[in-house]
């Protein structure tokens, strides 16, 4: 799964790596320790367009009355994700790209998890394959918000030794046909990244709450 992560690249700079115009209200950078329900930096084309936009970090189906209707939706698995009621039409109408820097996974030993922080090995950002909705209060428009969650799949050879699953990672050359500007065959991305595409860490334990903040959280740790 991808459960946090971190972005560091400036609204700007996404803007210009993705090609997409960009909103007036993106999400306040950098943030080292992103949580599901934040709002996260997201591309999407639409109308022929990219658009870079927030996002909440949550996909809320369309049937739920309200955001805790249900369970927190922050990952979609490649493997059924076609078949899921939630997630069914957004994989093929609704695709999205979700920019990061690193994200967060967690080992243990014993009763203590231990985090480890993972980037790319070419100190590119991320592009995690992602999927989104709208949605509101039934009968209250006015509490519309766009939300989002990551495509997660069976994680590759070295990254099993961390976790057995690991989000989509899009390569640039890949990015037009996840956001259907391309046509059809995005299904075919939803695959484990190359072997050798990605770097790790062990970080700090203080990453282990959701209230931690800060550069450091990033940094080599054995604590």
């Amino acid at each position: 799964m991808c459960g946090r992560f971190s972005i560091s690249l400036a609204p700007d700079d996404m803007s210009e790596l993705f090609a997409a115009v960009a909103a007036n209200d993106m999400p306040d950078v950098p943030n080292y320790n992103v949580c599901p329900t934040d709002a996260v930096h997201t591309v999407t084309t639409q109308r022929g367009q990219r658009w870079l936009a927030p996002m909440r970090w949550g996909f809320i189906p369309h049937w739920y009355k309200s955001p805790t209707d249900g369970p927190l939706l922050i990952n979609a698995r490649a493997e059924t994700i076609a078949d899921k009621p939630a997630f069914r039409m957004a994989c093929r109408e609704r695709r999205a790209v979700i920019v990061a820097s690193g994200f967060y996974e967690w080992t243990r030993e014993g009763e203590t998890r231990l985090p480890w922080y993972i980037t790319r090995g070419d100190g590119a950002p991320l592009a995690f394959a992602a999927v989104w909705q709208d949605w509101h209060t039934p009968g209250a428009p006015e509490t519309r918000q766009r939300t989002a969650a990551i495509v997660t799949t069976a994680a590759n050879a070295p990254m099993s030794a961390i976790h057995h699953r690991m989000p989509v990672i899009l390569e640039p050359d890949d990015i037009a046909l996840w956001l259907g500007e391309q046509g059809k065959g995005a299904a075919t991305l939803m695959r484990a990244a190359p072997d050798d595409a990605l770097t790790w860490h062990r970080v700090s334990k203080a990453v282990n709450s959701n209230r931690a903040s800060g550069p450091d959280l990033t940094n080599p740790s054995e604590d």
